[in-house]
């Protein structure tokens, strides 16, 4: 009789709908989203490019070239994209993303001859540029407003685990099926499962510009930066230049160790480190560091890093050596996509914040998809050591721009 008396008066209801207007139902929401979405668009071709290539009787640098063109697409549309979601929100802009994502892993199943598959991989830039952590932080920014870095946080560490799950699975797909057979499911993937979760459940409200203190006066509003002049260039030389790392490392450091001497075996549990270290690195960002300025928080990471290339710089490849290198890159590579979010949301406010998020990770994109190409041409014309110092002098850069910001005082 309670049960039927709590339906009959829409208790249930009531208690039901107060949860789906939650706004902290992004944070789950997006988690799935993204893990399907690094793991069907960004994760897979490292695996399955070789296939293609081979099937298609193409060479693996051609094969390879189109995972690139799209990384280029998605930095020269991103601002664009978060543009869309300042004005429409992310439950219209992201949806439209997976399905792009679909409709292009379809076509990619499908493919025949050199211009179409190009023509497809532009189709999957549009759809990371869409579906990646950047819209993703767009949404939080204009569900949250200011108070979105925790959220962001949180949505980073369920996203950590995307390689964890996407490279086992895509193994197993491509045993089981093969390269087509595994990109069809992940277009269903993003098709029924991201794109629902998308237009029906993330949360549409934005937040309020000055939300109310508890006792009922509007806070004021913190001082923030304008998202222009030397404050905003710096900001986004930093993660441009930070970008070519994590994109040229994971692409060739294990080849690199594999090349100083380190058998396979040990190669392959030094690489399996780096998850684990930026997962856990998010987990001590979130529960320590809410009271440390993102600025320092960024900072500290690029240190770290550049801590990490002294170190091999010094007393070369050795297997204790090449594991802490792993740990700290991948500590750094955790706090660095926090950063991403919450750098320029607490410089510059959250008004305009995801023309702002695409702003910044049009360069990023941008230098992503040119560090493997270039990290290949430096090494084979002179050392992996001459390609590892390029890459430690990027990261420089990256701490002197940080380095150089100066806080919004108020």
């Amino acid at each position: 009789m309670t049960r039927l008396h709590d339906l009959l008066t829409g208790r249930w209801f009531r208690q039901w709908s107060g949860w789906f207007s939650d706004p902290w139902r992004a944070v789950p929401v997006l988690g799935v989203t993204e893990i399907l979405a690094w793991g069907a668009l960004f994760y897979p071709p490292v695996l399955t490019v070789p296939r293609i290539a081979a099937d298609q009787g193409w060479s693996a640098s051609f094969a390879m070239g189109g995972f690139s063109l799209g990384l280029l697409v998605a930095g020269l549309v991103s601002r664009h994209i978060g543009a869309m979601i300042d004005r429409r929100g992310g439950h219209v802009v992201m949806t439209i993303g997976s399905l792009t994502g679909a409709v292009g892993l379809f076509a990619l199943a499908n493919v025949q001859g050199v211009v179409a598959y190009m023509a497809v991989w532009v189709m999957l830039g549009v759809a990371m540029a869409a579906g990646l952590y950047d819209p993703a932080f767009a949404s939080l920014g204009r569900i949250f407003g200011a108070a979105a870095r925790r959220p962001i946080t949180a949505l980073t560490f369920i996203g950590g685990f995307a390689s964890t799950v996407s490279w086992p699975v895509t193994q197993a797909l491509l045993t089981a099926l093969d390269w087509r057979g595994t990109y069809l499911v992940y277009a269903a993937l993003l098709a029924f499962v991201a794109a629902p979760l998308h237009a029906f459940v993330l949360p549409r409200g934005r937040a309020a510009p000055t939300p109310p203190t508890p006792g009922g006066e509007v806070a004021p509003r913190p001082a923030v930066l304008p998202a222009r002049g030397s404050a905003f260039l710096l900001v986004a030389t930093a993660f441009a230049a930070y970008a070519f790392v994590p994109s040229a490392l994971s692409a060739h450091l294990l080849a690199m160790f594999g090349r100083a001497g380190l058998d396979a075996a040990t190669v392959v549990a030094i690489g399996a480190l780096f998850g684990p270290a930026q997962v856990a690195a998010r987990l001590i960002e979130f529960t320590f560091a809410g009271n440390v300025h993102p600025l320092n928080v960024a900072r500290f990471a690029v240190g770290l890093v550049l801590t990490a290339f002294a170190m091999l710089f010094v007393f070369g490849v050795s297997v204790p050596v090449a594991a802490a290198f792993s740990i700290m890159f991948g500590m750094t590579n955790g706090l660095i996509t926090i950063a991403r979010g919450t750098v320029p949301l607490y410089l510059f406010g959250p008004s305009g914040y995801g023309l702002l998020v695409g702003r910044i990770g049009g360069p990023w994109l941008v230098m992503q998809a040119a560090a493997p190409l270039v990290f290949a041409f430096v090494a084979e014309r002179s050392s992996d050591m001459a390609a590892l110092a390029l890459i430690a002098a990027l990261a420089a850069i990256a701490l002197v721009c940080l380095a150089a910001i100066r806080r919004p005082k108020g």
